[in-house]
């Protein structure tokens, strides 16, 4: 296995998992309906999409905007819905009303999960205290990953908080995997990758054209040389 950066990128639909893949993405998050940021997709585009590609798919879990877990039971009959389909990675994240991680949804939709690898993501961004919900969750079996930028305002603001969680790898609550996305350019690269940072999320960055656009096989290629140390400076 290498031991290469892993690259992260969002893919609405078949076309895009193709192109991610043929650009050199590890991995890819699925969602629909970016206008409220990434919803849960259907049994149906997961099923075209892992019909298109061989690596590996995460899943949103997602139904609402926002980071309050909305109707649990549609959550988790989703969940059952996408594992029968042979869904075996997600990606989930709740909040309550005082910016504390959700438990009550997180651990009722882990469960349905039974084991499966999952990502908890950018409502990280906006917990209280994000200590405190690294080890509320850190006993949870399958969390290995959390996507944030650091920041609710994005990677520029969050480097700092970014490489100082970096720095605790090991620490009760830091052992899942730091993958960096959110308002995360090229340019930024070079300082997260020599902090030890091995994991980046991208989504409009692989759509030069905008979100109405699918995936730009050269884009994808782009971030895929600077992760693995070739390519000029940035712009």
């Amino acid at each position: 296995m290498s031991n290469r950066a892993v690259l992260e990128v969002i893919a609405l639909d078949a076309e895009d998992a193709v192109a991610a893949q043929a650009g050199g993405a590890d991995r890819l998050e699925l969602v629909t309906d970016m206008a409220a940021d990434g919803l849960t997709p259907s049994c149906a585009t997961f099923a075209k999409i892992r019909a298109a590609v061989d690596i590996p798919l995460r899943v949103m879990l997602r139904v609402a905007d926002g980071f309050a877990a909305g109707d649990i039971d549609v959550l988790v009959r989703k969940a059952r819905e996408l594992r029968a389909e042979g869904a075996e990675e997600f990606v989930l994240g709740f909040l309550d009303a005082q910016g504390h991680a959700d438990l009550v949804a997180v651990e009722r939709l882990v469960a349905e999960l039974d084991g499966c690898s999952w990502t908890f993501h950018r409502a990280i961004d906006r917990a209280t205290d994000r200590d405190a919900l690294r080890k509320q969750l850190a006993d949870l079996p399958g969390l290995d990953t959390y996507l944030t930028a650091g920041s609710a305002l994005g990677v520029d603001e969050g480097i700092p908080t970014l490489l100082a969680e970096t720095a605790r790898k090991g620490e009760p609550g830091y052992g899942p995997q730091i993958l960096v996305g959110g308002g995360l350019r090229l340019e930024h690269l070079p300082e997260l990758l020599a902090a030890g940072i091995d994991a980046v999320h991208i989504g409009g960055a692989a759509r030069p054209e905008g979100w109405d656009a699918p995936v730009d096989v050269a884009a994808v290629r782009e971030w895929r040389a600077r992760l693995d140390g070739h390519g000029g400076s940035p712009e």
